[in-house]
């Protein structure tokens, strides 16, 4: 197994945010790219998911299990943490894919997004390059929307 990249200190708190962008590769070689919950296991140093195996994501992770995510810092946009990761559909019988993400959302009940039928796997992402950004554009006083 290839070595777990480990996230900056500087850039941690970014693994709270709600949302992150998540790209995949789709059968046609091109990036599909969607916003994704996620929970960040700092004692492992992975990102676990908790996806519908009907999306797409899910489809394209099975094909290729290569996978980046990227997340903004909502207060500037010149500070980013991107993670290049190898996706796993992990065995996860006690569930901590989903009670990682039911804590961080506030969700306790998932069957309220899904359709009749639909099925869930737990998917763990195993940083393989971590690369982080926060270099404001010189001149710049203030990054912060207004």
């Amino acid at each position: 197994m290839t070595e777990i990249a480990a996230v900056p200190e500087s850039h941690l708190d970014l693994l709270d945010v709600q949302t992150a962008a998540m790209a995949t590769i789709g059968k046609d070689g091109r990036l599909q790219i969607t916003a994704i919950w996620f929970y960040y296991e700092p004692a492992e140093g992975i990102l676990k998911m908790w996806l519908l195996d009907s999306r797409q994501k899910s489809r394209n992770l099975h094909a290729n299990p290569a996978t980046t995510i990227f997340i903004m810092d909502p207060k500037n946009a010149f500070r980013t943490l991107e993670l290049r990761c190898r996706a796993e559909f992990a065995e996860d019988p006690e569930l901590t894919a989903m009670a990682g993400i039911a804590k961080k959302y506030e969700v306790t009940d998932f069957s309220i997004f899904d359709e009749p039928g639909d099925t869930r796997s737990a998917v763990f992402l195993y940083p393989e390059k971590v690369v982080s950004l926060d270099l404001p554009p010189l001149g710049w006083d203030d990054v912060t929307p207004k």
